[in-house]
């Protein structure tokens, strides 16, 4: 069993025992929530063997074939799904074609063909503050602070790595710069005396996100190029720890910053 399916495995006993909800294990494992409902029905029905890749073994298919593609957009100018919206043609083609695309890859198919999805108008929500994981190592938060934090008035970056349960710094590492040795620095530090967390968040900088990420065009992804992942993601992958990348600016900010003062020293 490898260390991705040790954590989908670690989750859904904890959605079983209903000490995390499904939204929180669907952060933790970077899937959807539907995709932990069906994990989590399928380890109460068929016990650890769920988690276990059906395709281990097989060779992978990163590529949309030709035929695939034209038969999605043939059958959204049936009458059968052409007052379909997009998001809903998707489920309807995994529901009665047999046919697994993500929403993006069918949106970035029927776009290309010139079509429109038509838009359904909902209210708008309001979005609450995420709690935080009710125990320790479920997720980390990493981030670096530039400040002149030598009294010589030379600038440098605080890296911290925070439990979200507690708030509990876990590691800090100095750097001329926000750098890739300075997370890795960093991660060696806090791994070595608290071990391997299940997921680390952190924002979308290039040192753990490829710049061309969710940026390909249909031409290329259909020939198969994907995004590299970066040193930083490759080293976390290998870990089985999974990169949760922020959409907002991080909350610790300002505590990474208040605890980094408190070490502040003339060096000369």
């Amino acid at each position: 069993m490898t260390q991705e399916e040790r954590n989908k495995l670690y989750v859904a006993s904890c959605l079983l025992d209903k000490k995390i909800t499904i939204e929180e294990g669907a952060e933790l494992l970077h899937l959807s929530e539907r995709q932990v409902k069906r994990l989590k029905k399928g380890v109460r029905e068929q016990g650890d063997a769920f988690v276990i890749h059906k395709n281990r073994g097989r060779k992978p298919v990163h590529a949309l074939s030709h035929e695939v593609k034209e038969r999605v957009v043939n059958l959204k100018r049936s009458e059968k799904y052409s007052q379909a919206n997009f998001s809903h043609f998707q489920e309807l083609l995994e529901k009665h074609e047999s046919i697994h695309l993500s929403k993006s890859s069918v949106y970035r198919i029927l776009v290309s063909e010139g079509m429109e999805s038509t838009k359904k108008h909902s209210r708008r929500t309001l979005h609450k503050t995420r709690k935080r994981k009710p125990q320790r190592g479920m997720l980390t938060v990493m981030d670096a602070s530039p400040y002149r934090w030598f009294l010589n008035g030379m600038e440098c970056s605080l890296h911290g790595v925070i439990d979200d349960a507690g708030g509990e710094v876990l590691h800090l590492v100095f750097a001329s710069q926000e750098c890739l040795e300075g997370y890795f620095e960093l991660t060696k530090g806090f791994i070595s005396q608290y071990g391997i967390p299940l997921a680390v968040y952190v924002d979308r900088h290039t040192i753990f996100r490829s710049p061309l990420e969710g940026k390909l065009s249909l031409e290329e992804e259909l020939s198969g190029k994907r995004a590299k992942v970066t040193q930083f993601g490759r080293a976390m992958s290998e870990l089985g720890i999974n990169l949760i990348w922020a959409k907002s600016p991080q909350r610790y900010e300002g505590k990474l910053k208040g605890y980094g003062r408190l070490y502040r020293v003339d060096f000369q």
